[in-house]
């Protein structure tokens, strides 16, 4: 009997050791997967401030929680299931998919920055306009679609050699990470302009100089991360288009990009790699723009126009 027990539970103990191994494998997995999408979490961050610009200030946090469930619905609802069961049966549809969306981001991206140039009419604020606050969640849900599936692909490519259970924990668990963290940041930013007003009026002359600065600084501040959320769509549409078509057998593009590349990083020392990745950014954005426009020019043709 007891020799019965104790082999029992050295089998509970095996098995125990062999489930605090999956789930050490699976937390490493989860943080290479979410290091690597970094960069599109970057833009992610920049890009949204900008939806809540001009908002009244008690309603900007429930705005950005409206964005943050709708992002995560977009992650673990439609970008997860598809992106598992397209990697799972039909890997080569992912591609195609994420240049469709890269397509429709270079086309906001673009319209954006025209209309800044040449003078089309504002929908914002500044025109006197009152902002539609549903509209622009609506929009700012669709631009985070496309850049959630850039991220979930990019994790899910990292975590490939994974069966499809701890593939699925570890895509999860990023999809809840990169949401709280993306979404924390960007009501950080929105919030700082009334931490600055609280702050400046307290008795303490260092308080109340750190609160002057953050209210002058922060719509500064904001209205930075509204250019570089517009540059970033391009930088990240432009560069899934360049990846894309180089995946799926014209490499002429990227094959062009990546000797300039090569050539910056071996032409200066030190701040080679810099350079180089500055390079390909702003090819990337390039490709954006032109790419951006010309959709713009397509959708003025049509008989309908976006709406706003």
């Amino acid at each position: 009997m007891s020799a019965g027990l104790f082999g029992l539970l050295d089998d509970v103990a095996v098995l125990a050791r062999l489930a605090a191994a999956s789930i050490d494998d699976i937390g490493a997995a989860t943080g290479r997967a979410a290091a690597k999408a970094a960069g599109v979490v970057i833009d992610d961050t920049a890009v949204t401030p900008q939806y809540v610009h001009g908002i009244t200030a008690d309603r900007e946090l429930p705005m950005i929680k409206r964005i943050a469930i709708g992002s995560l619905r977009n992650k673990l609802l439609f970008i997860l299931p598809a992106a598992l069961v397209l990697s799972q049966f039909a890997p080569w549809l992912l591609t195609p998919i994420l240049m469709i969306g890269a397509a429709y981001l270079c086309f906001e991206g673009a319209e954006k920055v025209l209309s800044r140039f040449l003078h089309h009419e504002s929908h914002g604020p500044e025109s006197g306009v009152a902002v539609d606050e549903k509209a622009m969640t609506a929009g700012a849900i669709r631009t985070d679609f496309i850049l959630s599936a850039e991220i979930m692909v990019i994790a899910l490519n990292e975590v490939a050699d994974q069966s499809f259970f701890p593939r699925l924990i570890i895509l999860v668990v990023v999809a809840l990470v990169i949401t709280a963290a993306v979404y924390g940041v960007v009501g950080v930013i929105v919030k700082m302009d009334d931490v600055g007003l609280a702050m400046a009026q307290r008795s303490s002359r260092a308080a109340q100089a750190i609160g002057r600065g953050l209210v002058t600084g922060m719509p500064k501040l904001l209205t930075a991360l509204s250019i570089i959320g517009t540059v970033a769509m391009l930088w990240v549409g432009g560069h899934i288009l360049l990846t894309g078509t180089d995946t799926l057998g014209w490499h002429a593009p990227y094959e062009l990009v990546h000797h300039a590349e090569e050539a910056v990083r071996d032409a200066v020392q030190g701040v080679g790699g810099l350079l180089a990745w500055l390079t390909n950014t702003a090819a990337s954005a390039v490709i954006g723009f032109v790419v951006g426009t010309i959709v713009v020019l397509i959708v003025q043709a049509l008989p309908f126009k976006k709406s706003h």
